[in-house]
């Protein structure tokens, strides 16, 4: 009876005390579950490279292809959220990502790791594509930028401190708990939230499109698999056709998109210069910010000769810093309009990732922490302005929507980043070179998400008098 009364004012002003605080709980233990897995497992590639005797490039497919099935599914998902309700489709993608996880706690081989990691992916996409949508359920309206402010923390912490994490656990475990630990969080989060979140009812009436959704899956995968296939080894000759095939097929998809009146693309959405802004804003930084974390472990241990435990040290001031700012950056986006202060951010970030690129295997510790709390403090200025302007661009009925470009975004950047990393380490002979390549091209990435940033000036904030 107290269910059905708690849910019958869900939809009026959110979840009522104290439930919210549980809903809030679980959303937060899933999105950091499910971010962190993107960035954890990055400190261990040198170790996991030598367990089971692959290569340094063969071995980021294990972050490849988690990244690339969350991609893929990422906006189908949202839409059969949409058609489904939020709560079946996250409770669904927090039990995949349970079992899947386990599954790679107990891999024996390389293929197995990679395989069970993308279906990690695929549940991700059922977590990440939701969390927005299901936000605007649980807190009330006048709460819900604070909501988005704590949910953008949280993702930005989680994207960080994957490293840290990863160096805490393999200095006193084996790879095998990197995968391990999320079991009993993600159990947690699945009792929490089946008992707390909303039980949305408010669905759109629709047919899931199922030609569109294979379209969308074609299409992220020849975008990433593209360049990631290259940087695998695999023949030419194949990653000619896939560029050949790209241009035709997001066409195809374009169209048929642009018809529907509920689209899994939200072709409406980019068709406004501010929203479309801030996603290729997003997509700018979080390369950036990828091609830094990957690269940045191999260069502390192959060059500067730390440990992995030393190394996730060393990193671990970036998180820290993200999650001071973070919040700070709520606050003074009620003062600051967000482009000139993701301006800002992306410009600290810029700079300090250019001194990254004046590090040696001489630098000491001290000199590596301010550089990485820089940052820390630059991405942090920027990712909860330019998240609010994403989610409050939209209109009410297209959360889903907005949630899942956010989700696309920070994937694309990353698997982009990624893919950069393997690419550069297999053309480059020199380690060294490869990884200050690396830093150089992320450091160009930071300064365009800072000028595509500034450009939004010059248009008005969503919600603005």
């Amino acid at each position: 009876m107290i269910e059905q009364s708690v849910n019958k004012e869900i939809f009026e002003d959110g979840v009522p005390m104290p439930g919210r605080i549980w809903a809030v709980l679980s959303s937060a233990l899933t999105i950091f579950m499910s971010c962190i897995e993107g960035s954890i497992v990055n400190i261990a590639l040198p170790v996991l490279a030598t367990q089971f005797n692959v290569s340094s490039s063969a071995s980021i497919w294990i972050v490849n292809g988690y990244q690339l099935m969350t991609v893929m599914c990422l906006l189908s998902v949202s839409f059969l959220a949409d058609l489904k309700g939020f709560r079946k489709i996250y409770l669904s993608g927090i039990a995949l990502f349970v079992i899947a996880s386990f599954l790679c706690a107990v891999s024996n081989s390389f293929t197995m790791l990679v395989i069970c990691s993308a279906f990690q992916g695929i549940a991700s996409a059922g977590i990440v594509g939701v969390n927005i949508g299901m936000l605007r359920e649980i807190y009330p309206k006048r709460l819900l930028g604070r909501g988005i402010g704590l949910n953008a923390m949280v993702v930005s912490v989680a994207a960080v401190s994957g490293p840290s994490v990863a160096g805490a656990i393999l200095a006193v475990a084996s790879w095998h708990w990197l995968y391990a630990v999320n079991i009993p969080f993600g159990i947690l989060a699945l009792i929490l939230g089946y008992r707390f979140l909303p039980r949305n009812e408010k669905r759109i009436k629709a047919e899931f499109d199922v030609w569109g959704a294979v379209l969308n899956a074609l299409l992220f995968f020849l975008l990433i698999y593209s360049l990631m296939g290259y940087a695998h080894g695999e023949k030419p000759i194949f990653v000619i056709i896939q560029l050949a095939a790209l241009p035709f097929v997001a066409v195809i998809y374009y169209r048929r998109e642009n018809k529907m009146k509920n689209p899994i693309f939200p072709v409406d959405l980019m068709k406004v210069p501010i929203f479309s802004r801030s996603i290729f804003t997003s997509n700018c930084s979080f390369a950036a910010q990828m091609l830094v974390l990957i690269s940045l472990p191999f260069f502390l241990q192959y060059v500067a000769g730390k440990s992995p435990a030393m190394t996730g040290l060393l990193i671990t001031p970036w998180p820290v810093a993200v999650l001071i700012t973070a919040p700070i950056a709520g606050f003074l986006l009620e003062k600051i309009h967000p482009g000139i202060l993701g301006f800002i951010g992306m410009t600290i970030f810029a700079c300090s990732l250019l001194a990254l690129t004046f590090l040696t295997a001489d630098s000491s510790s001290l000199r590596i922490t301010l550089n990485l709390v820089a940052c820390g403090i630059g991405f942090g200025l920027f990712q909860t302005p330019n998240n609010t302007t994403i989610v409050s661009t939209a209109p009410a009925n297209r959360g889903g929507a907005a949630s899942g470009m956010i989700g696309v975004a920070r994937l694309m950047g990353q698997c982009f980043g990624a893919a950069l990393v393997a690419l550069f380490f297999k053309i480059v002979p020199d380690q060294a070179s490869s990884i200050r390549i690396c830093q150089y091209i992320a450091c160009g990435f930071a300064v365009i998400a800072a000028v595509l940033s500034l450009s939004r000036v010059k248009y008005a904030v969503p919600g603005e008098k």
